[in-house]
């Protein structure tokens, strides 16, 4: 098996590619910094959120080289961003159109260009990392919520597209302890209303680990079950 995953740099998206190394399985990361502990993967160095790079770097034909000749793929869009927090009028052009670029934009591209390059495969997946923020409104976070939503909506569109050998799926992962639970916790509450939920969350000891939680996706990821529904929550299957 093959796999592209983004964002692998750190938290859940490293947590996924070291499971997959894990089970000998070729990774690609795509980030836009390197991640020096995991020298056994091919990694990218690509800015998602610049539509025009990402782009050319598929024009040049380094994902369809990766891919040839497998017969089992796997892409994750784990890449994301929660920024910006708070109430439109305050969220600002340039902040919401780089959040829609690395949430939706870069996905939606590299599925398109992942199921043309893996034609051909009998096994293909392709994994949204999603969020509960998708599901259910959380003030503070319109774009976020609506740009996970966005990934749930196309995961259940692509699904009756019915494409020969294809599975995908929108998967929520749970509450993890990364950098971006950080940046929630440095919030204002006028910015974030249910900040106190999140604050206790980590003080009560409910965050995932990111390197656990990852290799809990990748059990789902692999097993016979991704795929029977396009919207997914790994708290549910577990």
């Amino acid at each position: 098996m093959k796999a592209i995953v983004t964002g692998h740099s750190r938290g859940l998206g490293e947590g996924v590619a070291r499971a997959l190394l894990a089970r000998g399985v070729q990774v690609m990361g795509i980030a836009r910094h390197g991640n020096q502990a995991l020298p056994a993967m091919h990694q990218v160095a690509l800015d998602l959120a610049d539509a025009a790079a990402l782009q050319a770097w598929l024009a040049g034909g380094e994902l369809a080289a990766f891919l040839h000749g497998t017969d089992s793929a796997l892409l994750v869009n784990n890449a994301g961003v929660v920024q910006p927090v708070g109430a439109p009028g305050t969220q600002g052009a340039a902040r919401l159109a780089l959040a829609v670029s690395v949430n939706v934009t870069a996905a939606l591209v590299l599925t398109d260009a992942f199921v043309a390059a893996s034609n051909g495969c009998a096994d293909r997946r392709v994994a949204h990392v999603s969020s509960g923020a998708g599901r259910a409104p959380y003030g503070g976070w319109s774009t976020y919520c609506a740009t996970k939503a966005a990934l749930d909506m196309h995961a259940r569109a692509v699904a009756l597209d019915a494409i020969p050998n294809l599975a995908i799926a929108s998967v929520a992962p749970g509450v993890i302890d990364t950098a971006m639970q950080e940046e929630i916790r440095g919030t204002p509450e006028r910015d974030f209303p249910a900040i106190g939920r999140f604050m206790a969350l980590k003080r009560d000891g409910a965050l995932a680990d990111p390197l656990v939680a990852g290799a809990q996706l990748v059990d789902y990821l692999l097993d016979a079950r991704f795929g029977t529904t396009p919207l997914a929550d790994l708290r549910d299957a577990r």
